[in-house]
């Protein structure tokens, strides 16, 4: 029974198929990037949601209880006709415009978009605008980034129809989704996964410019996940991987009690209400020797990375980094528990001698 309970901790549904060599990397922009860049510009000149809202529908929507069944919203949502002499209402409210800017991020897999505010009601509003089709729902408070992926963006389809004139073919950009579907990400500066400053002795301002560091770094990792690898899932070995990333790209290193902090382990076998571990089990019904076996496995699986980066003086270089990315999208998270899960790392950087950092 208990095995049962805790079998989705086996699962990986990485796709290895198109793994690019580190000399690859960074790969060319998706095409979504060429059209985003055409926006930033714009924006110079028209301010942020002035720019946007010509673009992207939703902006010019309410958040509303039922705006996703809005006659209005659906015929502009789903089929990008939008009638500016009908407009519900201004659109979308943010309590600070200025505070939202929008930017290219490099990652490993090209360039993605990037809206960030300081502002944490902006951020819920931009994420149930883009994510929960402009409805209010509640949005967790240790959430603080959001990708947002298949995006229709109708804008995209009407200048590819301008583009094609009268040999237009809609059956052949539907086939080709890279035409018109868009990657990009809603983030915000808040302390990451809702933690404070104090849990990690750190000052609030350095925990900030910290905190959003791994929030670009962690979804930067979710959207290589998604484009070389096929998946990018609300699933904790995905988490786990993303997590890791974003704390060696922000500090140099893996700490196990930082992502432990993150999860609400931080006073293991406590668990602190808010961490973000139990986010990760929606659908899951869990008995309490499982969820104990659970946390187990959480806290074994940090601590075995970081024994790793104290081991091992390659895995956080810049090629060393991307090789620990690929091992890990290679395993689940119970091999990653495992007392000999190091033994079974190869690294091609050859540097299996301790080291230090």
């Amino acid at each position: 029974m208990l095995h049962e309970e805790l079998s989705f901790l086996t699962n990986n549904y990485f796709n290895q198929d198109k793994v690019l060599a580190w000399h690859e990397i960074p790969p060319q922009d998706e095409p979504f990037v060429l059209a985003w860049t055409e926006y930033i510009n714009d924006i110079e000149k028209l301010g942020v949601l002035e720019a946007l809202r010509s673009r992207l529908v939703q902006l010019n929507f309410p958040v509303e209880p039922g705006m996703s069944s809005n006659f209005d919203y659906q015929i502009a949502t789903r089929r990008g006709i939008y009638n500016t002499a009908k407009k519900t209402a201004a659109g979308i409210i943010l309590e600070e415009p200025v505070a939202l800017t929008v930017y290219l991020y490099e990652t490993m897999a090209g360039r993605i978009p990037v809206m960030e505010t300081n502002n944490r009601n902006d951020f819920e509003t931009l994420v149930r605008t883009f994510a929960h089709r402009n409805e209010p729902v509640a949005i967790p408070p240790s959430m603080g980034a959001c990708m947002i992926k298949g995006y229709n963006n109708w804008d995209r389809v009407a200048q590819y129809k301008l583009k094609c004139g009268t040999s237009f073919d809609f059956n052949h950009m539907k086939e080709h989704k890279e035409l018109y579907q868009d990657t990009f990400l809603i983030v915000t500066n808040a302390e990451y996964s809702g933690v404070p400053a104090q849990m990690l002795r750190l000052t609030g301002d350095e925990w900030r410019k910290l905190s959003l560091v791994i929030r670009l770094e962690h979804e930067a990792t979710h959207y290589f996940t998604l484009r070389f690898l096929g998946s990018a899932r609300n699933h904790l070995l995905d988490e786990f991987i993303a997590d890791y990333m974003g704390i060696v790209a922000a500090i140099g290193k893996y700490r196990a009690d930082w992502f432990l902090c993150f999860m609400g382990l931080e006073k293991y076998p406590a668990f602190r209400s808010g961490g973000r571990l139990t986010n990760y089990l929606k659908n899951i019904e869990l008995s309490d020797e499982a969820f104990n076996h659970l946390k187990s496995y959480v806290k074994s699986a940090a601590e075995n990375l970081e024994n790793i980066g104290d081991n091992f003086n390659h895995t956080y270089s810049a090629p060393g980094r991307y090789e620990m990315l690929l091992k890990l999208t290679q395993t689940n998270l119970i091999d990653l528990a495992t007392k000999d899960f190091e033994q079974g790392l190869k690294f091609k950087g050859g540097d299996a001698s301790p080291g230090g950092e």
